[in-house]
């Protein structure tokens, strides 16, 4: 990979140093084409970073130019184009995923070199933002692979046909739960991988990650504090790696810190193999077809059906994502991951995910108090409520009707809550929303039954304008500030006006 990039930043180079001395001097394609004996549509190509000559080729350019071979092939800029070589240099454009969205690099490159001074100016303030805000290589890398997720609406049929190849290969369940049994034969028998079922009690330091794999020797070390469902995924994402041939990957399953955009593709493809192996496609979209067509909301019977795939609530939100806009058409959702620590009562977005647009509950990078009154939030108080009086311990359901304050927009927001097993002192839930329009309505019929609870949300306390809010954990502060400016500037108005 590193080679490659290399390789491409020389024709790159070159072909932005050919570009820069044809306009010096005046050129037209037609001018160079007929100095140098080279075809217009070859030259073309050299400037745009895909093509780079022979030796005789370049000295025939050289000459042309007017300058010399070796400053030619030099790999310096100058003048103002010095920025791109820079950029070129920090492999900041290489790390970006330009071509899992159709862009080539040679394209950007030559959108920065046509006003180099003004796009490195972007550049940097994107780069000084990202500072301010703490954000670091994996932020960009991950925002990058969420919207690769919501331009397919989160499903990938290569992945899901993969998976209906290896289920017929293994003879596995097509249309049930995978029995952990069945999982590990086929890591230790096909793909010769040792597991270790508690290989990480003798690293306090790694408590927290659910499994380790160590490529040199071929091993998967799991976490001894697991549940049966949480294995299986992690077994399931393992196979992900093998029967995909994923060769970018972090050592870590859990994504700590992570080197290349590769790294975290192959880790979401791991995953959604898993999910796909674990929980049928055909069974679970006749399942959701059931239980979309109940008149009443039933919380007791959507936990059954993750039950029934020995699933957990991530496992079971994650497939509910990839199915719900695919085969019910329902694509306007998002999915939020909410992280609660109990002892300092502190809420935090991990993942999230939104499909059709961006919808309003999204994550807060401000240091803000989330609103309190959406259901994923409200949801694990609950939990947390249950815990402290020794009544539950397991996953409990709920579902809200949503709106967010100061618009129409209304979705019908189903969460689960559980412990963070295995990282101690932590509660998560994950809530799947579904815009509330006639499409929905018509798919689910439960969306107007009256016990389901209604409430008006916001997205932080700091920026909401409801006054009569219990919940609320902080001052709308950002609410009084522009108050004030408004007054500021209606004062300013009238002075004016005088």
């Amino acid at each position: 990979m590193e080679k490659n990039n290399k390789q491409s930043n020389i024709k790159i180079i070159f072909g932005l140093k050919v570009r820069q001395l044809r306009l010096e001097k005046e050129m037209s394609f037609g001018d160079l084409s007929e100095l140098s004996g080279m075809s217009v549509s070859y030259l073309n190509e050299i400037e745009k970073g895909k093509k780079y000559p022979k030796e005789d080729k370049i000295q025939t350019l050289a000459t042309a130019l007017g300058t010399s071979y070796e400053e030619l092939v030099s790999l310096e800029l100058t003048g103002g184009l010095a920025p791109v070589g820079e950029l070129l240099k920090s492999n900041f454009l290489n790390e970006l995923p330009l071509d899992l969205f159709g862009i080539e690099l040679s394209k950007v490159v030559e959108i920065i070199a046509s006003a180099p001074i003004r796009v490195g100016a972007f550049i940097s303030t994107l780069v000084e933002m990202a500072r301010n805000y703490a954000l670091l290589e994996e932020n960009f890398y991950l925002g990058a692979m969420r919207s690769y997720q919501e331009l397919r609406y989160n499903y990938f049929e290569e992945i899901e046909e993969t998976v209906l190849k290896f289920v017929e290969k293994h003879e596995l369940p097509g249309n049930g739960p995978v029995n952990l049994e069945a999982l590990v034969s086929i890591l230790k028998t096909y793909y010769k991988c040792e597991i270790v079922d508690d290989g990480l009690s003798g690293f306090p330091e790694l408590q927290n990650l659910p499994a380790v794999f160590v490529p040199k020797k071929n091993k998967l070390l799991l976490n001894g504090e697991l549940s049966e469902n949480e294995i299986i995924f992690q077994l399931g994402k393992e196979l992900g790696y093998k029967a995909l041939s994923l060769k970018d990957r972090t050592n870590r399953i859990s994504l700590l810190r992570v080197n290349s955009f590769e790294e975290v593709l192959s880790h979401f493809k791991a995953e959604y193999f898993s999910s796909a192996l674990l929980i049928s496609r055909d069974t679970f979209v006749k399942d959701m077809e059931i239980f979309f067509r109940k008149k009443r909301w039933n919380g007791e019977a959507f936990l059954g059906i993750m039950n029934k795939y020995n699933a957990s609530p991530e496992m079971f939100f994650q497939r509910l994502t990839s199915i719900a806009p695919q085969f019910f058409g329902l694509q306007e959702l998002f999915f939020l991951k909410v992280i609660h620590e109990p002892e300092t009562n502190l809420f935090d977005v991990e993942n999230e995910l939104h499909l059709s647009h961006q919808h309003h509950p999204h994550s807060n990078g401000l240091q803000e108090h989330y609103c309190r009154r959406w259901l994923s939030l409200s949801l694990l108080k609950d939990l947390n409520d249950l815990q402290n009086v020794g009544k539950y311990v397991g996953t409990i359901v709920g579902a809200q009707r949503s709106r967010y304050y100061g618009t129409d927009d209304e979705y019908l927001c189903l969460t689960l809550a559980r412990s963070a097993s295995p990282v101690p002192g932590q509660n998560v839930s994950v809530t799947i929303g579904l815009l509330i329009n006639e499409k929905l309505k018509e798919k689910i019929r439960f969306v107007d039954d009256p016990s389901i609870t209604f409430r008006e949300v916001n997205k932080t306390c700091e920026r909401c304008a409801i006054t009569d809010c219990s919940d609320r954990a902080a001052q709308a502060t950002v609410i009084e500030r522009r108050q004030q400016r408004r007054a500021l500037q209606a004062s300013l108005k009238k002075i004016m006006e005088e």
